[in-house]
């Protein structure tokens, strides 16, 4: 059984890890978190991501794609972009791709355009796709149920839903993300409660750092900056809302990761 773990969804990009980012990977070790997935949200960060795999092989894998507040900066050069990325052998998924109709950032029209975009990109590159969803449940469902059986795999990452999306999800063969927003008391009362109705063979778990800090992180740090080495928050959380032990979670998440992402301990 596998007994340590992989941040599937590390914002390791992000400004706030400019000048330490070394310490937090070096924690995140110490911690027993041997691999982590560095999230790409567009194309200078899905660039910036994969030289961070570069300075710490076998350690960093990333994603290369275009969140949907960034859509409306997705056209040709950047989905040539992508698919150049996509050729690295520690560029393992494309994403993070999908809708997100709760702050519009992009148009909706955009946004939809660039989602598909990617997901061609996936079935041409046989990678699996990292999903972004908030507030486009059925337009995201409808695009991926016409995509899915070309697809070689996916994750709804940071999965915050509903039973009934969770159904959904599962239905279509989605692995689905688990982040610190388990661990929140107020929001994430709903997901504490339908948490257990995810099989461990398809159940990941991500940090999102340097967002959605655990509330069950005491004392909370001053910077209130979310880091991989808080992952274990999460396992302790979802053990606590379901019938699976801590073991139980490590174990599957991390053989469930390696799987998807075709990465293996060295």
């Amino acid at each position: 059984m596998k007994d340590y773990l992989i941040d599937i969804g590390a914002n390791l990009t992000h400004s706030d890890y400019a000048l330490d980012i070394d310490v937090i990977i070096k924690e995140a070790l110490e911690s027993n978190i041997h691999q982590l997935i560095v999230t790409g949200s567009n194309n200078d960060e899905s660039i910036k991501a994969h030289t961070l795999t570069k300075i710490y092989p076998n350690i960093l894998y990333s994603t290369a794609g275009v969140h949907p507040h960034y859509a409306s900066t997705y056209n040709k050069s950047v989905e040539q972009s992508i698919h150049k990325l996509s050729q690295y052998d520690s560029v393992v998924a494309i994403g993070e791709c999908g809708l997100d109709y709760y702050r519009n950032l992009s148009p909706k029209k955009d946004q939809i355009k660039a989602f598909e975009s990617q997901l061609e990109i996936a079935k041409d590159t046989n990678l699996p796709v990292f999903l972004h969803q908030r507030e486009a449940h059925n337009d995201f469902a409808n695009i991926l149920q016409r995509n899915i059986k070309d697809l070689s795999n996916a994750v709804a990452h940071c999965f915050t839903g509903s039973e009934e999306m969770l159904s959904a999800y599962l239905d279509m063969g989605l692995y689905i993300g688990i982040t610190g927003w388990v661990c929140d008391e107020r929001r994430g009362k709903d997901l504490q409660k339908i948490v257990n109705k995810i099989p461990l063979n398809r159940l990941m778990i991500e940090t999102d750092c340097p967002y959605l800090l655990p509330r069950t992180v005491k004392p909370k740090p001053k910077s209130r900056r979310n880091e991989p080495k808080y992952l274990h928050e999460i396992v302790k959380t979802i053990a606590k809302y379901s019938t699976y032990s801590e073991q139980d979670i490590v174990s599957s998440s991390t053989e469930n990761a390696q799987k998807f992402f075709n990465i293996y301990s060295i």
